[in-house]
């Protein structure tokens, strides 16, 4: 079996592996924008050879992840705070990351993680993106009542149906005022559309997550909106620092 440490980053790895049936060991960094780590990985594929990967948790390394799943590399993700605790030297460079997660996998140390499966991780990131989605139109919707309040109304929730939103554009407002009334309007529309698109995306996947659950125990997680989505948490305490809650939230979600 071959034991690779690897120090990720979003355009390059760093790795330290080693071959236990021969003895073999190295230090290699690999780039991704030009497919050098991807065709490393292949080769071993391609010569038989049975991996074991350790890299920290981090962020925008889906690819990677999906790329071993595919090949049927064995990847353990470990806690970062553990990993920092378990560093002799203080003094951190990419070489000396990769090898301490080397020595860790071979004394078997390795503070591993759990990680939700991919389609969990599918449902988070949307979940992530309808709450951002929110956002959006919270404080577009709060642009609208303060140009009405300006002109003396307070419409409340009326301002938003078809009914006040034609009234909002009967307002006298200066030039500038209307031209940026209508902006605003203009643009609520889309994410409310996005939004009720999301939400049944939503509910369509949380059905599929909720029967194909048979091997993990799912939990109800709320948003601050409220949205319901059966997610799984199983041994989410024990993930400690930020690099990991924002690898099993998805690395894209920023």
């Amino acid at each position: 079996m071959m034991i690779i440490g690897v120090e990720y980053h979003p355009s390059f790895q760093t790795i330290a592996f080693l071959i236990e049936e021969t003895g073999e060991c190295g230090e290699q960094e690999l780039n991704h924008s030009d497919g050098q780590a991807e065709k490393f990985y292949r080769d071993l594929k391609q010569r038989g050879i049975c991996v074991r990967i350790g890299m920290e948790a981090t962020g925008y390394s889906r690819w990677f992840e999906r790329l071993l799943a595919e090949l049927g590399f064995e990847l353990w993700i470990g806690d970062p705070v553990e990993i920092k605790a378990k560093r002799v030297k203080k003094q951190k460079n990419d070489r000396n990351d990769a090898r301490l997660l080397r020595r860790l996998m071979l004394e078997n140390n390795f503070p591993q993680i759990w990680v939700p499966s991919p389609e969990n991780r599918d449902l988070r990131q949307l979940l992530w993106h309808r709450h951002r989605l929110v956002q959006m139109r919270t404080r577009i919707m709060n642009q609208l009542q303060a140009l009405a309040m300006n002109e003396g109304y307070r419409w409340k929730k009326k301002l938003f149906n078809e009914q006040g939103r034609a009234q909002l554009e009967k307002l006298s407002l200066a030039p500038l005022g209307q031209s940026a009334a209508a902006r605003v309007v203009g643009v609520a529309g889309p994410y409310e559309s996005d939004d009720r698109r999301a939400d049944g995306r939503r509910r369509a996947g949380s059905q599929k997550a909720t029967r194909g659950a048979a091997t993990d125990d799912p939990s109800r997680c709320w948003s601050a909106y409220g949205t319901r989505l059966w997610v799984d948490h199983r041994n989410s305490d024990s993930v400690s620092s930020w690099q990991a809650d924002r690898h099993l939230r998805g690395d894209d979600s920023e």
